[in-house]
């Protein structure tokens, strides 16, 4: 044999094992990119205590790592406490996190950059921040969808809302708190009637 061959022959026995490790590491790199399942019992987990009930919320970091820090930050402050769901609109969603029972607006935090995109979807049960019409102005509000809401995902209409997580238990209570009579009040719309108040939101995961 001569060295040329040799040398050829070492080359193809090396290659199966290069193949694999290539493979292996797409395969990896691939596991990586794919988002964490909300149900995952290694995500953080809040719960919301309202006068309805109680829902708990997976939240997704891996998706919106800015957006759920800043709302655990608002969660550990205590910021939820007294404040109530001021915005309801059957078939649409369910808003809150900004307001106490006298309606009066509670003072923020600076707000955090937009991290909607377009394959975290704003379907029913998920959670995602309130903003105005710049991109980049979610504080502490936030919204339940009650319905696959399309326009509102990144790329539809314009940036998107960012969703940050996922009703996990508590749908019941999100439905219980939709169907509550709304009216006008301090020259806002949707409001409910019978207030329907935030008691605590604290972290049940370990």
């Amino acid at each position: 044999m001569t060295r040329a061959t040799h040398s050829f022959l070492s080359r193809q026995r090396r290659f199966p094992a290069f193949v694999a490790t290539l493979i292996l590491f797409t395969v990896l790199a691939s596991g990586l990119a794919q988002p964490v399942d909300a149900a995952d019992p290694g995500v953080p987990k809040v719960m919301i205590k309202t006068t309805e009930g109680n829902i708990v919320i997976s939240l997704r970091p891996d998706v919106a790592p800015e957006t759920v820090a800043n709302f655990l930050a608002y969660v550990r402050s205590g910021f939820y406490k007294g404040t109530l769901f001021h915005r309801v609109i059957p078939g649409f969603m369910i808003q809150g996190g900004g307001f106490n029972r006298a309606m009066e607006r509670q003072q923020t935090r600076a707000p955090v950059v937009n991290e909607a995109r377009p394959t975290v979807k704003n379907l029913r049960g998920t959670i995602a921040m309130a903003r105005t019409q710049d991109p980049d102005s979610a504080t502490s509000q936030f919204f339940i969808n009650l319905a696959d809401n399309d326009f509102l995902n990144a790329g539809v209409r314009g940036p998107g809302y960012t969703v940050f997580g996922k009703v996990t238990s508590g749908m019941g209570v999100v439905d219980a708190i939709a169907s509550t009579p709304t009216g006008r009040r301090n020259g806002m719309a949707d409001v409910p009637v019978n207030p329907v108040m935030v008691t605590s939101v604290h972290r049940i995961d370990p």
